[in-house]
């Protein structure tokens, strides 16, 4: 089948939106640009934070003011990004970013918001996608029914989904998105059970059709390769498990090949460490054994080669890199594991959302300050240019 006819989307959550005044000032000074530069149909994929979602809930004119900025800038809106719920931009956001998690009713109410709000962006007879937490980030603390409670929670929302498209006539599906050490991370091992667990309770309450319509995934390329997924064999995986992939996030990762033998690559890696986001850092023996760290720290590159995790065959970071490179100086990108990935996605017989996500120009290594708008024209070009070669 062929990818979604829809423009290709880019994710906002790389200007500030913590006001609508914000959004609108992010879409009209590089979303609209970046249409202008690539001369091709984009969509802007919209993070709108509680913050932003309450102001409209109290000013419904505000919503009003963002739809006009769109159509204005000849932009559409098919998707939101309603994982970081909180300010993105903060100095250190970190873990903070899978809070609240998925046994937390402000977390329930928000992505319910967001989805209304989407409604009303959205034609008549369209279909949108709301990505979201994996649950929650393993690295907080979680009480014994967490995973039920999560459940309970997610069945709710794909309810209020279902309920939605009869008063609206627009489907909106969310998009779990696994993320390195959280609850669910693995394509294998935890992601594909969870949602196993998902549907049965779903069965056990007489919605498990719902809940498979209206509940499924957002593939982060970036944060498969990570964990040294064959992408591929994973979105196999999820379509032998009758687990819809609702948006894709096309993304590269950062990896350092032989890291003991490696001290040009290791040199480059120390100017990827920084405060704000978090860069788990995963590591492949040479036996097949994988090895991980919560963060990137200057401490882990700097051990002694006879450290055992820097002894492996390979790092790969999760640090969102732009898709155009395969290389960054001595560093690779997974853009290998990108193309595995989207040829892989091209042979399933729906056409999930796509989305560019590389949020991390701002906190990127590099003494100038860049043209922005210039950064994410380059990538979505090279992202269209990737799609058309696979199609």
């Amino acid at each position: 089948m062929a990818f979604s006819t829809l423009p290709l989307s880019y994710c906002t959550n790389v200007h500030p939106g913590r006001t609508v005044e914000e959004v609108v000032q992010g879409v009209s000074q590089y979303t609209a640009k970046v249409r202008q530069r690539l001369d091709l149909p984009i969509a802007a994929g919209l993070w709108l934070p509680a913050s932003a979602i309450a102001e409209i809930k109290e000013s419904p004119d505000r919503l009003e003011l963002l739809a006009q900025t769109l159509w204005q800038h000849d932009l559409c809106c098919y998707t939101l990004n309603a994982f970081p719920y909180g300010d993105f931009h903060s100095d250190r956001v970190k873990e903070q970013v899978y809070l609240p998690d998925w046994t937390s009713s402000d977390r329930v109410r928000y992505t319910r918001d967001c989805a209304a709000v989407l409604a009303q962006l959205l034609p008549e007879g369209g279909e949108g996608s709301i990505s979201t937490v994996p649950l929650g980030g393993r690295m907080n603390p979680s009480g014994p029914e967490f995973h039920a409670t999560c459940f309970r929670n997610l069945i709710q929302v794909g309810r209020y989904l279902s309920e939605l498209k009869k008063e609206t006539g627009r489907t909106i599906r969310l998009a779990v998105e696994p993320e390195p050490m959280c609850e669910m991370s693995s394509i294998t091992q935890d992601t594909v059970p969870q949602f196993r667990a998902l549907y049965e309770m779903a069965d056990a309450l007489g919605c498990e059709e719902v809940i498979r319509h209206y509940v499924g995934l957002c593939f982060d390329v970036c944060h498969q390769a990570v964990v040294f997924e064959n992408v591929a064999g994973s979105i196999d995986e999820l379509t032998d498990a009758g687990i819809r992939i609702n948006k894709i996030h096309i993304t590269n990762a950062l990896e350092l090949i032989n890291p003991a033998d490696n001290p040009e690559g290791r040199d480059a890696l120390r100017n990827y460490v920084e405060p704000r986001y978090l860069h788990q850092t995963y590591a492949r023996m040479g036996n097949g054994e994988i090895l991980n760290r919560t963060d990137l720290l200057a401490e882990d590159i700097d051990k002694e080669p006879a450290d055992r995790f820097l002894k492996a065959e390979a790092w790969r970071i999760h640090f969102h890199v732009p898709v155009f490179a395969d290389k960054l100086g001595p560093l690779n990108t997974t853009r290998g594991d990108l193309k595995a990935a989207l040829r892989k996605v091209r042979t399933l017989d729906y056409s999930p959302h796509l989305e560019v996500e590389t949020y991390t120009w701002p906190v990127m290594p590099g003494d100038e300050e860049p043209d922005l708008a210039d950064q994410i024209t380059q990538e979505l070009h090279s992202a269209v240019k990737l799609l058309s070669d696979l199609s």
